[in-house]
């Protein structure tokens, strides 16, 4: 006689009830995955559109939502990105900027889906829409994290381990144009609401970085990090940078650089300020600076040709002539007589003396170091008298 027909009656209900309710909790659990599966489809043709009123534009070649039973894997190959309005319109190109990539790979846990990791697969080649590319990059691991729903994020972040972009040669090669050890990007919501006068903080970092063609102080490699408050946006609604740059100054919004640290070599500099914007976009305020071994690159900026008698009127600040550069160093005259022409004849110490009528001695890091302003006076830089760059207009 069957083993299972001698038990008592209320003994067998367990045997049939404990799995029909795993069948039932498995097909529940599946169809559960499978709408909320849907559900993400929606949430990224949400989070496209979104981006396309921005400005910027998403394509996949092949999308495919995987992961089941514990987490969703969307996979989109071929990407394809196009930009447009991102920039001034001084630097807008012919057509749109588009960018090309191998994979993106995003995944969030099925009991968080508001927290997503995402993995790009390179190399990105860079191009106006229907040109031959202009630039490319690549790099070892790139990937980043977002926190929120993709068409309200409150956090993104991106990191990136030897970063290396190059520009494409006519004749077909490649000339280096940026690399890193590691960088990385933050920006999270810590005030407000993103639809009601959001406050935004980011944070950038750089690791081993140099770049080149923008400046000759950038070609050797450096350590950064900066700190980023921006004050003034209305909303997070769709809009372009140069838009929400606009809306920031219209509002009397401003950009603080609450920390910021370089180090080049045996060089260190520590910043901190408020940075505003004119009615033309362009950057006005100022950064108090801490500088040790100053003395170090002050060939690469250009400062000793600018102190030298006689030098090119552009080094030096609106306002400021070489006559007036001259007097200063003359004035040196006055306490050691003959000091203003040795001076003359030894350029870095020249600036070094300009410096000691302008900033204060300090000390930083342990070190002796130099505590000077630098000014942005309708996007030109100034250190002390001297102009040393032209930022351009942000709108």
């Amino acid at each position: 006689m069957n083993q299972f027909s001698t038990l008592p009656r209320q003994r067998r209900w367990p045997l049939v009830v404990i799995p029909a309710v795993v069948v039932l909790l498995a097909l529940g659990w599946t169809g559960f995955w499978f709408y909320a599966a849907n559900q993400i489809n929606r949430q990224f043709e949400g989070w496209r559109s979104r981006e396309a009123r921005s400005g910027r534009s998403y394509d996949c070649g092949t999308r495919s939502v995987s992961g089941f039973p514990f987490r969703f894997e969307v996979r989109c190959g071929d990407p394809v990105v196009s930009l447009t309005a991102q920039t001034s319109q001084q630097f807008h190109a012919s057509g749109p900027l588009t960018a090309k990539l191998s994979e993106i790979l995003t995944v969030a846990q099925i009991y968080d889906p508001t927290k997503a990791i995402a993995e790009f697969t390179g190399p990105v080649s860079v191009s106006e829409t229907g040109q031959q590319p202009f630039a490319v990059a690549n790099w070892t691991l790139g990937h980043a994290s977002i926190a929120g729903l993709p068409i309200e994020p409150r956090r993104i972040s991106m990191e990136f381990n030897d970063p290396a972009i190059d520009l494409l040669n006519a004749d077909g090669g490649q000339t280096p144009m940026f690399r890193a050890k590691h960088t990385e990007w933050h920006i999270r919501l810590i005030g407000g609401e993103l639809n009601n006068h959001p406050v935004l903080e980011s944070v950038l970092q750089a690791e081993q970085a140099s770049a080149q063609g923008i400046h000759p102080i950038f070609e050797t490699p450096f350590d950064e990090t900066i700190h980023i408050k921006f004050r003034g946006l209305n909303n997070f609604a769709p809009k372009s940078w140069p838009e929400r740059f606009r809306e920031i100054q219209a509002n009397g919004g401003g950009i603080d650089i609450t920390e910021s640290r370089l180090q080049q070599g045996d060089t260190v500099a520590v910043a901190a300020g408020t940075l505003s914007l004119t009615p033309d976009g362009h950057v006005d305020g100022a950064l108090q600076m801490t500088i040790a071994g100053f003395e170090n690159i002050v060939p690469t900026l250009g400062l000793d040709r600018a102190l030298a008698e006689g030098a090119p009127s552009q080094n030096i600040a609106p306002g400021v002539s070489n006559d007036k550069i001259n007097k200063m160093i003359g004035s040196l005259d006055k306490i050691i007589p003959g000091l203003g022409n040795v001076v003359r004849k030894n350029a870095n110490a020249g600036l070094i003396a300009g410096l000691n009528l302008i900033g204060q001695q300090t000390t930083l890091e342990g070190r002796p170091a130099r505590a000077i302003t630098l000014k942005f006076v309708d996007g030109a830089v100034l250190l002390g008298p001297l102009q040393v760059a032209q930022t351009p207009a942000l709108f």
